[in-house]
């Protein structure tokens, strides 16, 4: 591989890590205001801007980082379907946490014990992610030994989610050192886990959503995605220049 095609394909894969950190992380922040309850106000908060600091290193690493949040179509972006779908009730918002958070510690501790460009970066983050997936862990174990509304809104929500995950696993382009079959046994394991000491089951059904797995990364998102990107860039488009 060239100088000039590593460069490209770092970038490329910067672009969908750096999209997956700063979607979740609008997602989260829409807890503001509405989390069950103030301790998890200021938690979901906390890992917002955990996300957004990452998002912003990783977009820093292909061009503008305020251009690229604000000023891109919906088809520019590279995030996972995962990270964009809707909070719902707290029960979904913990399952999207925990498919999520479980892989993006076992990515960010492989790229931490590698020399490559995502490595600095990674070494940083993965103390992060190992808060957010002890985060969605123990919630999932709380809610799973609960009450019987609470059981039976986490078993819904970890079905509802697990059509996106088989997209976690696909290639990436720069990201080609990446064991992703031996990621992905990791995490399976992982959640398996976490899942059965909650007295919850993982659902047996196909990972993959609408479109074949991969499709957030090849810039196809859900019918949700517009309505929150829309939201989230109304301010910087609404005041093209103006600085705070």
């Amino acid at each position: 591989m060239t100088g000039t095609d590593t460069t490209t394909a770092t970038a490329a894969a910067a672009l969908a890590l750096g999209d997956d950190a700063l979607i979740l992380s609008h997602r989260l922040g829409e807890w503001a205001g509405h989390a069950p309850v103030l301790e998890e106000e200021v938690a979901l908060a906390n890992i917002a801007l955990d996300l957004l600091g990452q998002a912003r290193v990783l977009l820093s690493m292909v061009g503008d980082e305020d251009e690229l949040a604000f000023l891109r179509e919906e088809r520019s972006f590279r995030n996972l379907q995962l990270v964009e779908q809707p909070n719902g009730d707290f029960a979904h918002t913990i399952a999207r946490q925990l498919y999520f958070s479980v892989h993006q510690h076992e990515l960010y501790a492989e790229l931490a014990r590698g020399d490559g460009p995502f490595a600095p970066l990674a070494a940083k983050a993965v103390k992060e992610t190992a808060y957010h997936r002890d985060h969605a862990e123990q919630w999932t174990l709380r809610l799973g030994d609960g009450t019987e509304e609470s059981r039976a809104r986490m078993q819904a929500a970890l079905k509802a989610l697990w059509k996106f995950t088989g997209e976690l696993f696909q290639p990436v382009e720069g990201l080609d050192g990446v064991d992703l079959s031996a990621l992905e046994e990791r995490w399976l394991a992982a959640l398996t886990d976490v899942v059965e000491r909650a007295g919850l089951t993982l659902p047996d059904g196909p990972r993959t959503g609408a479109w074949a797995a991969g499709a957030g990364r090849q810039g196809l998102h859900t019918e949700s995605f517009g309505r929150m990107l829309a939201e989230m860039q109304h301010l910087h488009r609404s005041h093209p220049g103006a600085s705070w």
